[in-house]
C-alpha cells in the first residue's frame, strides 16, 4: 500500500508551493543515492519522495490526487521514473546538487570569464569636496595581454576544443536511474584548452600593470560616497569582459568646520566684553571669502548665527547649504591687579537684571527644595 504523498514529504494538505519545495529539497538531500551508496532503502525512499513531489507540485495532478488519492494515477498516470524523465526533477536536482557536483548552472563561454571588480580608497579634503576636482590615481590591475590579444594562446595559435567535454564545459556521468552533470575537470568549464600558452601571460590572457586613471569628483560629494568606473577593473580571463573599479571616498576632518549634509558648523570664541557690549568679527568661509558677523549686546554663550548660502553645495543640485556660527564666550584669564579691581567693582554694582538667568536659576532651585521639604 502506497504512503500518502503529503506524509511522504512531511507536509500538511494545506501546504503551499514554497513549503512543498522546501520539504522536497531537504528530503532529497538526505536520501540522495550519492550520499547513501549501496543503500537500497534510501534509493527507494528517494524515488518515493520524487514521485510525491512530481504529483503535488502540479496543480492539476494535485487536485486529482486530493480528490481520488492514488487511484487517480493507477491507469498509466505517473511513477517515479516517468516523473524524472519528464524533466520536472532535472532543474531542481541541478539547483540542489549543482554546487556539490561542481558549479551548478554555470555555462561554458569559450573560456572567457569576467574580470574581478576592484576597490580604491581615496581621501579628500573638505575644500576639495566643496569645489570638486579631477584626480589622477594609479591602480595596479590585470589588463588584457597585448601579445596574445587576450586569448591566452601563443601568437599564431588558437585555443582548441576540449577533448573531454567536446566544448560543452561539462561532462555527464550515469548513476543508477539518472545522470549527473559536472564541470569538466580538464578545461574547468571553459570548453577550450590551450596547447601552446602565451609566453607573456602564461595562458591567462592578462598581465598585471599599473594604470593611470582620471577620476572626476563632483562638488558637494559626501563622505562614504562610491564612484563606479565601468570596465576599469581587472581584465577578464582569455578575452572576457573587464570588471568595474569602485572609488570609495572619505572626507578628512576639518580643523574649523564640521559638516552635516549641506550645512557647515563652526564654533567661534568671543571675549566676555564683546558678548556683553556687542561688536563684530570676521570669519573665512570655504569659498575663501570673508564674512562679517555682528554680535548684539548681551550675546550668550552658544548662540548661533546663520550665514545663508555659505555652506556646502548639494551634489548635482543648484542649492547651497548654510553656515552656522556658534559663539563660545571666553572667560578672562591671567588678570592684572587693576583688571581684577574693575571686575570686583562691576560685581558690586551688578544686579539681578544684569544676570537674569543665573539669579533666576538659583532662586527657582531654592524655592523648589523648600517646597519639597515642606511636603
Amino acid at each position: 500500500m502506497k504512503v500518502d504523498f503529503y506524509e511522504t514529504l512531511g507536509v500538511s494538505r494545506s501546504a503551499d508551493d514554497k513549503e512543498l519545495k522546501s520539504a522536497f529539497r531537504k528530503l532529497a538531500m538526505q536520501f540522495h543515492p550519492d550520499r547513501n551508496p549501496g543503500d537500497e532503502a534510501c534509493e527507494h525512499k528517494f524515488k518515493e519522495i520524487n514521485e510525491a513531489y512530481e504529483c503535488l507540485k502540479d496543480p492539476q495532478k494535485r487536485a486529482a490526487y486530493d480528490r481520488f488519492g492514488h487511484a487517480a494515477f493507477e491507469n498509466g498516470g505517473m511513477n517515479g521514473a516517468q516523473g524524472f524523465a519528464a524533466g520536472g526533477f532535472a532543474d531542481i536536482f541541478e539547483d540542489i546538487f549543482g554546487e556539490m557536483m561542481g558549479g551548478g548552472r554555470r555555462r561554458s563561454s569559450g573560456g572567457r570569464e569576467r574580470g574581478a571588480d576592484l576597490r580604491y580608497n581615496m581621501e579628500i579634503s573638505l575644500e576639495e569636496a566643496f569645489t570638486g576636482k579631477t584626480a589622477q590615481i594609479h591602480v595596479p590591475a590585470s589588463v588584457s595581454c597585448d601579445e596574445c590579444s587576450g586569448t591566452g594562446a601563443k601568437p599564431g595559435t588558437q585555443p582548441v576544443t576540449c577533448t573531454m567535454c567536446g566544448g560543452h564545459g561539462k561532462v555527464r556521468a550515469s548513476q543508477g536511474f539518472f545522470s549527473i552533470e559536472r564541470t569538466c575537470p580538464q578545461c574547468q568549464g571553459r570548453g577550450q584548452t590551450i596547447k601552446d600558452p602565451c609566453g607573456k601571460c602564461a595562458g591567462q590572457g592578462r598581465v598585471t600593470e599599473e594604470r593611470s586613471l582620471s577620476v572626476n569628483i563632483p562638488a558637494g560629494i559626501e563622505d562614504g560616497t562610491r564612484i563606479r568606473l565601468a570596465g576599469e577593473g581587472e581584465a577578464g580571463m582569455r578575452g572576457g569582459p573587464s570588471g568595474d573599479l569602485y572609488i570609495f571616498l572619505s572626507v578628512k576632518p576639518h580643523e574649523f568646520f564640521q559638516r552635516d549634509g549641506a550645512d557647515l558648523y563652526c564654533k567661534v570664541p568671543i571675549s566676555m566684553t564683546t558678548a556683553a557690549l556687542g561688536g563684530s568679527f570676521e570669519v573665512t568661509t570655504l569659498d575663501g571669502s570673508q564674512t562679517r558677523v555682528k554680535v548684539p549686546e548681551g550675546t550668550q554663550n552658544g548662540r548661533q548665527f546663520r550665514l545663508k548660502g555659505k555652506g556646502m553645495p548639494v551634489l548635482r543640485q543648484p542649492q547651497i547649504g548654510d553656515l552656522y556660527i556658534q559663539t563660545a564666550v571666553e572667560t578672562p584669564q591671567n588678570l592684572t591687579k587693576r583688571q581684577r579691581e574693575l571686575l570686583e567693582e562691576f560685581e558690586q554694582l551688578s544686579s539681578t537684571e544684569n544676570s537674569p538667568q543665573s539669579s533666576g536659576f538659583f532662586s527657582r532651585m531654592k524655592d523648589f527644595f523648600e517646597s519639597f521639604a515642606e511636603k
